[in-house]
């Protein structure tokens, strides 16, 4: 059996039935289709100027969400391949995971759901969905409502790293990849997208992901966790060679891990050393540095993947796609991320100038969204006025201001603050 027909029509339905394309055109299959439309969203563009961990201004080195969306889709497509299940469609739902982040990533999370109270809330990954299935401009059904990209139910079911409402959602705890802390509750849909979630969701099992989102997850937990701590090499925030582990194990039990004890952490942290491409001299910034810190960051990535692989072949017979399977991750590998990430966090995101800009990103964003609700369409994009008019209510209207904020680039939110707060 080919890894075709491991997907039935349920799998390649679309909201809306489209009709087949010019006999001249390019031959491409419903998943192949499903990556482009994202590729060619102009939600996928603005990624570029929106934080990852630190500002996509502070240097040309460091990623932005659009760098790390496309790396972390380069580690699902081939974990997909070697465990068998679609690569496009896990390729997709990578390239989409952080289509729905605002202005300042979680820290701006965070502004729009306070904001959002009594509209619902807001949520990244929600509004990915929105996204996806609305906002991106592409398909209208028969009544002239957008569809948005009218993606396949395997590849949406892939997007949605959380596929539960609101108010389904356990109470926020740990933080962010980015070193936020999660005040947040995580969720995959607002009550006003339910119809096309639960049409997604036909065939799911209760709350699960489908394997193609597990990847996914996976991916992006690997790709952080590993390129933060690159990133902060290189910006001389953080020397492999001279690790502080007294205060570093303070911050993982903090953060990632509670209650892990020294002498643990101790050995997790001897096992990455003790692989050959551990840096043993200071990072010096020249092209062999830059090359060395490359292999590290490839063979740590091989080095978690390889053994999720083998995990999870050696769980079952597969095959490992949508509900069929389910992804394990050995307990080593998951204490090696989390101490990868507690590195990045102690030594970059806890940093006393990123804590003060942090502060003053939230104070322009909540200014921005009142801003914007008191002066209404007026300070609405065309796409936005219009659903404000379109609104039947204040709650459908406050949607329609937090659409919008979340739709502006970092530099955006600031151009528009001053455009609509401060010139009043």
């Amino acid at each position: 059996m080919t890894m075709e027909h491991l997907y039935d029509d349920s799998a390649r339905e679309r909201l809306v039935p489209e009709p087949p394309k010019r006999v001249d055109a390019p031959v491409r299959m419903a998943f192949e289709r499903d990556r482009a439309r994202v590729v060619h969203a102009a939600s996928s563009r603005r990624l570029a100027a929106k934080t990852q961990v630190m500002g996509p201004q502070a240097d040309d080195f460091v990623r932005n969400r659009l760098t790390h969306s496309l790396e972390v889709a380069q580690v699902a497509r081939d974990l997909a391949r070697a465990l068998g299940c679609h690569p496009d469609i896990v390729e997709t739902a990578a390239l989409a995971h952080d289509l729905g982040h605002p202005p300042f990533g979680h820290n701006g999370e965070r502004v729009l759901a306070e904001q959002s109270q009594e509209c619902g809330g807001f949520e990244g990954n929600a509004q990915t969905l929105r996204l996806l299935t609305r906002l991106e401009a592409k398909t209208f059904d028969a009544t002239g409502r957008s569809v948005g990209l009218n993606l396949t139910r395997a590849t949406l079911d892939a997007c949605t790293k959380y596929p539960w409402p609101r108010a389904s959602a356990q109470p926020p705890h740990g933080v962010h990849g980015d070193g936020t802390p999660r005040v947040v509750v995580k969720f995959g849909v607002y009550d006003d997208d339910r119809e096309v979630f639960d049409w997604m969701r036909a065939g799911a099992r209760g709350t699960a992901q489908c394997l193609e989102a597990q990847v996914m997850d996976l991916a992006d937990d690997v790709a952080y966790s590993v390129h933060d701590v690159e990133d902060g090499v290189v910006a001389d925030r953080v020397d492999l060679t001279r690790l502080d582990r007294s205060a570093l194990w303070e911050t993982v039990r903090e953060w990632y891990l509670p209650g892990m004890p020294d002498d643990r952490l101790d050995r997790v942290l001897n096992d990455l050393q003790a692989q050959d491409s551990w840096p043993r001299t200071p990072y010096a910034h020249g092209r062999r540095d830059l090359a060395a810190l490359k292999n590290l960051t490839s063979d740590l990535i091989g080095r978690f993947c390889g053994s999720v692989q083998q995990a999870t072949f050696d769980s079952g017979p597969g095959p490992f796609v949508r509900y069929r399977g389910t992804l394990v991750v050995p307990e080593q590998t998951r204490l090696e991320i989390a101490v990868l990430k507690g590195i990045a966090a102690h030594y970059v995101m806890s940093a006393d100038d990123r804590v003060a800009m942090m502060a003053r990103q939230r104070e322009l964003l909540a200014e921005l969204v009142e801003a914007m609700w008191q002066r209404g369409p007026e300070s609405l994009d065309a796409p936005f006025a219009q659903d404000w008019e379109d609104a039947e209510d204040d709650n459908g209207r406050r949607r329609v201001v937090i659409d919008q904020v979340a739709s502006l680039t970092d530099a955006s939110a600031v151009s528009r603050h001053a455009a609509v707060v401060t010139a009043r």
